[in-house]
């Protein structure tokens, strides 16, 4: 990996980043007579689910070249949620490690170390790696393997796990009424059926770009910036998320699918990726831990920063 790589991985998916977060913290200490932070954070979440990704799920999708390799990316980034998920209850529910922790915090941690942000910066991620591709590699991810698993296993876990006394839900119709999910199904459609609308996708394209900026700073707005300090929870599922998981995934696909592509390479980054952007807002929805969520996420977010170029190295170093 040169220098003149890590120079341009730093200016173009680092340092917008590092700005965009850095803004939604100081907009959430500067600015609070606007409007809370909390509350500021729940409606960008709602703007950016409701008006910019389905237009960018739709371009995504409709521009994809789809492919056997293409669909390795969702499965393997769906199995890297459900290896996480696993070696965390294992942790926090069946060993030393969640004694005395509140069901609430536990699940919120848990959750927050499974459930990766696939789209928000595995896109600029994935696009700097390897082009348009790169940006369908995240789309699909995030549609066919994050969002379900999210509103069916993860609310499941939020609701059952979260909460003592509580029945397991699935909540799959709520993926159905989601706009990027539908963005992304008329994306497919399209693309499936080989009509040519390039200007189409370019105009979706470019409202689209929203989206990234937006939950990036949104991100910045659920750090819990003055208290930054992690437990070992918080350090066990950011090393899970970062670390662990992704390499158990990278065995999983040498062995099943032997010397790995672009594709698969990329869905071992995207289960490397962060904590989800939206993990306060969620544990906020089903009376979670929201404090431990934020604070997985932060750190999550800033140990990405050293594990991102390890795995890019890891990952397509010779040999």
């Amino acid at each position: 990996m040169s220098a003149e790589f890590l120079r341009q991985l730093f200016l173009q998916v680092w340092l917008p980043i590092v700005l965009l977060v850095a803004a939604g913290g100081l907009w959430a200490r500067y600015r609070k007579e606007i409007a809370p932070a909390a509350q500021l954070r729940v409606q960008l979440n709602r703007l950016v689910v409701d008006v910019f990704a389905p237009p960018l799920l739709f371009a995504l999708a409709a521009q994809a070249k789809i492919s056997w390799d293409l669909l390795t990316v969702p499965l393997l980034v769906a199995s890297g949620v459900l290896i996480n998920g696993a070696l965390l209850y294992l942790l926090l529910y069946r060993s030393s490690l969640g004694r005395g922790i509140k069901r609430p915090t536990r699940a919120a941690i848990l959750l927050t170390g499974m459930f990766g942000n696939i789209l928000f910066m595995g896109y600029p991620t994935l696009t700097f790696l390897y082009g348009d591709q790169g940006g369908s590699y995240a789309g699909f991810a995030d549609v066919l393997a994050g969002t379900p698993l999210l509103w069916t296993l993860g609310v499941w876990i939020a609701t059952r796990l979260g909460h003592e006394g509580n029945h397991g839900v699935s909540l799959f119709r709520i993926v159905l009424r989601l706009p990027p999910v539908w963005g992304f199904v008329l994306g497919f459609a399209v693309n499936f059926a080989g009509i040519d609308i390039t200007p189409l996708v370019k105009a979706a394209k470019f409202m689209g770009q929203a989206t990234i900026p937006i939950m990036l700073f949104a991100l910045g707005l659920s750090i819990p910036w003055g208290d930054l300090k992690p437990c070992r929870q918080t350090a066990v599922a950011v090393a899970v998320k970062l670390l662990v998981g992704p390499l158990v995934v990278w065995a999983l696909a040498r062995s099943v699918i032997g010397p790995l592509g672009d594709a698969q390479a990329a869905a071992v980054i995207e289960t490397a990726m962060p904590t989800m952007i939206m993990a306060a807002s969620f544990a906020d929805r089903f009376g979670l831990d929201v404090r431990a969520a934020a604070l997985t996420a932060a750190w999550s977010s800033v140990v990405f920063m050293l594990t991102l170029p390890l795995w890019i190295w890891f990952l397509h170093a010779p040999g």
